[in-house]
């Protein structure tokens, strides 16, 4: 049996999907992964993966290169006599399916994170092309053999409102998961409760829509409150993303001092055992990986009451929830979790307890091969 993996970027299949690309050849199962050419490529190829590099732009709305990218995933799937094809984003998941359907290939499941820039941005260009994507996305998604996997309770309901697709054919996965094995927490009894300087992070793609500005008002207000605080970005720029903020912004953000900006960062559990507190004052997800991993970390979280985050975060259990666009309240939680030790050790600590309960990546691959097996077989029960 042959599972092709289809995403927007080699960087998302790298970091988000590499774990059930190896659960299911350590099954025996043969496995495609294809996505833009990228550096994340040559990586998974020197892991031992299939890797093909596919012809698509991310921003492209050449129609006659969009026909030919629906065409080169038709061949592609013929040729590889593929058994299912499973994408990832709304993009990938419409392309995925279309090149599916030509091909004759009945086995299809998307996963959509969120509803990205095209239903998030209130921009003209989202708006003229909102009404385009939810046609295609009803054509993508409809068939007996479809399904369509949802992170959060919120985006099930909106794609059932909105009657992108129907009842039966959704199943609600929470995330890609985390390796709780490798997202530990830092030793408290050796290091104790960190004093001095508060050290606070948001890890994430450098977009507009994970409240970068947000984020810039709330360490402008510490700054002025005289607070010892300091504001850690990590993360780069995305041009494949409208909502991508430019990287002039940010280093003016550097040269103002109001944070410091670590780029991308490949050893992400060692910078999270480095600091205090992680944000994401997120405007939508569909279910943040930062989040987890710093929830597996044992961090207190501070992130905004929006569908996706919410999942992640109880308020006042294992973080804080603030209203989404409001750097001030983002610096008052803060300035919080600063003057109380105590209150980021309970939420950190209940953090990693729910991040072991409902989100280690062996529960999320566990149920997401359980999906395959609903349309091709029992692909779980051979794992």
């Amino acid at each position: 049996m042959k599972i092709l993996l289809f995403a927007n970027t080699d960087w998302y299949l790298y970091n988000f999907r590499r774990s059930l690309a190896q659960a299911l050849c350590d099954a025996g199962y043969e496995v495609l992964l294809v996505s833009p050419p990228g550096p994340y490529g040559e990586q998974l190829l020197s892991m031992g993966f299939r890797w093909v590099p596919a012809p698509m732009e991310r921003l492209s709305l050449n129609p006659l290169r969009e026909a030919a990218l629906l065409w080169w995933l038709r061949r592609l799937l013929k040729a590889e006599k593929v058994d299912l094809v499973h994408g990832f984003t709304i993009k990938c998941a419409v392309y995925g399916s279309l090149g599916a359907r030509l091909a004759r290939l009945p086995a299809r499941v998307n996963a959509v994170a969120g509803l990205g820039y095209v239903f998030i941005s209130d921009s003209p260009k989202a708006r003229l092309l909102r009404p385009v994507v939810r046609f295609l996305l009803r054509v993508a998604l409809g068939g007996p053999r479809a399904r369509l996997i949802l992170q959060n309770c919120d985006d099930v309901a909106l794609f059932l409102e909105a009657r992108l697709v129907q009842e039966e054919q959704v199943r609600l996965i929470p995330g890609s998961g985390v390796d709780c094995g490798r997202f530990v927490p830092a030793d408290w009894d050796a290091v104790g409760l960190r004093s001095g300087r508060l050290r606070v992070l948001l890890p994430a793609r450098l977009l507009w829509d994970k409240g970068l500005a947000e984020l810039v008002e709330a360490a402008r207000w510490l700054r002025a409150a005289g607070r010892g605080v300091d504001v850690l970005l990590a993360g780069n720029p995305d041009p494949g993303n409208p909502a991508s903020v430019p990287e002039s912004v940010v280093r003016g953000w550097v040269a103002e001092g109001v944070l410091e900006w670590l780029g991308h960062v490949d050893d992400m559990p060692v910078l999270l055992r480095s600091v205090d507190v992680v944000v994401l004052p997120s405007y939508r997800e569909g279910l943040p990986k930062g989040l987890i991993e710093a929830a597996a970390c044992a961090l207190p979280l501070v992130t905004t009451d929006v569908p996706g985050c919410r999942e992640v975060v109880t308020h006042e259990v294992d973080g804080l929830l603030v209203p989404v666009k409001d750097g001030v309240a983002l610096a008052r939680a803060i300035a919080r979790l600063q003057d109380d030790p105590g209150l980021r050790r309970r939420l950190g600590e209940a953090a990693r307890e729910k991040a072991l309960r409902e989100f280690d990546e062996r529960i999320v691959i566990e149920r997401t091969l359980g999906v395959y097996g609903e349309l091709v077989g029992n692909v779980a029960g051979k794992v």
